[in-house]
C-alpha cells in the first residue's frame, strides 16, 4: 500500500518542496509522501534493490503510526519527543521514531548521490550506484550486504531507462526535474543530519 501506483518524479519533486518550512523544520507528512514516491522508484527497478525498498516500506510504515499516535508535524517535534524519556530509554527502543529516521536518513543520502550521478551525465549507472552506495550505505551494511549490493548493481539498466522511468517526459526534461528535486532533498537530508549530530543521535543502534 506504501508504494500503490506509477513513480513519477514530479510527485517527488513536490513532496520534498513542501517539507521545509521557513523555520527550518522537517514536516513529516510530505517526507513520509517523498518517501513513498522514492520506493515507487525503487521497486520499479526492480529485484535489484529489493533489500533496500523492503526495509524502507517497513520504516515508513512505523514512522506513520509514531506519527499519528503522538500526532508529530514535524521531524524536530518527534526527536524531542523521544529525547525526553532520556537517551537511555531511546537507545533501547528498537522501534524508536529516531532510530527509524536514521535509517530512512542513510538511505536518503544515498538516493540523493545516485540521482545526482544520473543527472551529471555519467552512462555506467553500476559505477553511479556503487559509488553512491559506498559513500552513504555501505558502512551501515555487514559484508555479505555490501558484496550482494555491488554484484546486483551491475545489471542495472541503462541511464536513459533510468530517465524513461522518471515519467516526466524526455530525457532532457528528467533531467531538468532532477536538477529541480535534488536541492530539495538535498536541503531535508542536511537538516536533519545537523538535528541528528546535536543531539548525537547519529549512532544509535
Amino acid at each position: 500500500a506504501a508504494a500503490a501506483g506509477p513513480f513519477s518524479l514530479r510527485e517527488v519533486l513536490d513532496a520534498f518542496r513542501r517539507c521545509v518550512t521557513e523555520q527550518r523544520e522537517v514536516l513529516l507528512e510530505p517526507y513520509l509522501s517523498g518517501w513513498r514516491g522514492l520506493i515507487r522508484f525503487l521497486q520499479s527497478l526492480g529485484a535489484v534493490f529489493s533489500f533496500i525498498s523492503k526495509d524502507a516500506v517497513a520504516k515508513v510504515a512505523l514512522l506513520e503510526c509514531h506519527r499519528q499516535q503522538h500526532r508529530f508535524e514535524s521531524l524536530q517535534s518527534l526527536v524531542q519527543h523521544e529525547l525526553a524519556a532520556g537517551p537511555a530509554a531511546l537507545r533501547a527502543r528498537s522501534d524508536s521514531g529516531c532510530r527509524t529516521v536514521l535509517r530512512l536518513h542513510r538511505a536518503l543520502r544515498w538516493l540523493q548521490l545516485f540521482l545526482e550521478g544520473l543527472r551529471s551525465g555519467e552512462p555506467r549507472t553500476s559505477v553511479l550506484c556503487t559509488d553512491a552506495y559506498n559513500a552513504s550505505l555501505a558502512e551501515h551494511h555487514p559484508w555479505v550486504v555490501r558484496k550482494a549490493a555491488t554484484v546486483a548493481f551491475c545489471a542495472l539498466p541503462s541511464r536513459d531507462a533510468f530517465l524513461e522511468i522518471m515519467n516526466v517526459g524526455s530525457a532532457e526534461e528528467a533531467v531538468a526535474m532532477l536538477g529541480e528535486a535534488i536541492p530539495y532533498i538535498g536541503d531535508v537530508y542536511s537538516i536533519t543530519q545537523e538535528l541528528f549530530a546535536q543531539h548525537k543521535l547519529l549512532d544509535l543502534p
